[in-house]
This record gives structure tokens, sequence and C-alpha cells, in this order.
């Protein structure tokens, strides 16, 4: 009997007691990877963790704390992991009703949104490359667009969690392109993919429902997180396992400007 595709290589998926982001989790501890959620709430992870070790038989799943708005907290779970990381899904996202900060004074949507996505590519990439080959799943949306680099706190607009959240899933797939660049001779590839229609409290907040149920939302990003078919391909988005043509992530220019912003956030 052969071992199964994840047997002894490991992933961590942020946002993992979400509907996405835990159908993620669970598909991937179906392969056989042990796998780490990255949370905020232990309650909700203990029982996440239980219920996927239940449901896959696979005992090599657990969670891990930090707040991805906070780039100490991530920094520091980068510090202190142990061991090798092949996969990294960048899942996590928010989009709250009325414009907040965090302590540290950032609109708290481009915080988790983007910047987290930032901060957990940056601090985790010299694990990943210890650890190549690896890939790195950017889980953005085809509900992507306006963003203003001059504004991306909403400082100076009327701040509407739509056009923050649709400014942020713009973001996530330029950054892919300049992650997948900065990376490209380390064997780690980096991609952003559309995750599917699916009814979640995110969904909600914004005033969507979904069609889809989380399995059928986590198809195409655990497909780039484990299928041989994609082991080659870097710095792509993609639809429904399709690559689609992203504009953003061609803007080169926009997106290596994005990137030194986002670095500057210190």
């Amino acid at each position: 009997m052969s071992a199964s595709p994840g047997s002894n290589k490991f992933a961590a998926v942020t946002g993992a007691t979400g509907a996405i982001g835990n159908a993620i989790a669970a598909q991937l501890a179906s392969q056989g990877y042990h796998v780490v959620l990255i949370t905020r709430n232990p309650e909700k992870s203990s029982q996440a963790v239980s219920e996927i070790k239940k449901s896959t038989g696979n005992n090599n799943v657990h969670f891990e704390i930090a707040d991805l708005s906070k780039r100490i907290s991530i920094q520091s779970l980068a510090a202190s992991w142990t061991g090798p990381l092949h996969i990294l899904v960048n899942n996590a996202a928010i989009s709250p009703p009325n414009r907040m900060e965090t302590t540290e004074g950032i609109e708290l949507q481009f915080a988790t949104n983007v910047l987290g996505y930032f901060w957990m590519t940056e601090f985790f990439s010299p694990i990943l490359i210890d650890s190549s080959p690896a890939r790195v799943v950017n889980v953005a949306s085809y509900w992507a667009g306006g963003l203003d680099l001059e504004d991306l706190e909403f400082k100076i607009r009327s701040y509407h969690n739509h056009d923050s959240y649709r400014q942020s899933k713009q973001a996530n797939r330029m950054l892919t392109s300049i992650f997948s660049q900065n990376l490209v001779h380390s064997d780690v590839t980096v991609n952003a993919c559309h995750p599917g229609d699916v009814n979640s409290s995110l969904s909600n907040s914004l005033g969507f429902g979904g069609s889809q149920s989380p399995d059928e939302g986590a198809k195409t990003p655990v497909w780039l997180a484990a299928s041989k078919s994609v082991q080659n391909i870097t710095g792509k988005y993609f639809e429904h396992q399709n690559e689609t043509h992203c504009p953003y992530g061609s803007d080169l220019l926009k997106a290596q400007q994005l990137y030194e912003i986002c670095q500057s956030y210190t």
C-alpha cells in the first residue's frame, strides 16, 4: 500500500476555524498531512482540531494561536516554529462593517487581510525554503479591485467594508506575483486563487450568502497546495482549478510598490 500524499509533510492554514479554512485543513489532513491550524480562539481551535481528527482519522492535527493583524504575533510564531513547513495556506480574512484599528493604529481589515498574508509569507519564507519543495497558497477572490496605494487604510476615503475587502483581495493577488519572483530560485511556489462562493460568516458580513459548500470552496486551494499537476507553477491566479489571467498580478510595478509599502510596516 502506497503512502498518502501528505505523509511526513507539514501544512499550516490560517483562519482555520472559519468555513473555508476549516475545510481546507480537513481536506489536507485527509491526505495525510500534519496540519497546523493558525487561529485566534483557543476554544474554537480545540473543537476544530477534535472534529478534524475524528472525521479524517489523522491525529497529526493541532493548533497554534496568533493574531494575524499583528506583526509581532506572526514574527513570534515563526520564531518558535519547530520542524519543517511544506505548505502555507494564507486564508484568514475579516470584513468589519465599520472602520477599526489595531492597537498599533493600522486599519484592521488591511492589517489582517493584507499585512497578515505578507507577514506570514515573509517570516515563514526561511522555513519554507529549508523545507522545499514547498508551496504558498493565497486565498484571494475574484471579487477584487479598487486598490489605492495612497490610501490603503481608508484614512482619506470613506470606509465601506465592501471596498476594503475588494482592495485586500486585489492586494493578495499582487503580492503573490512579487513573492513568487522573490522565491523563484528556492523551489517555493506562490499562487493565489478564488476559493468558491461559500456561505460563511465572512460572506454574510459582506451581505452575501453562497451557493457552494465549504468542501467545494476548499477544492481549489487544496488542489494548489497538494496536487502534483501544479507543482512547478508559480505566480499565477486560479479560479475553479483553472489558471486565469490576473491584471493585478500582471502590473508588477504597482505590485512592487505595494510590497515595499507593506515592508514599511515594522
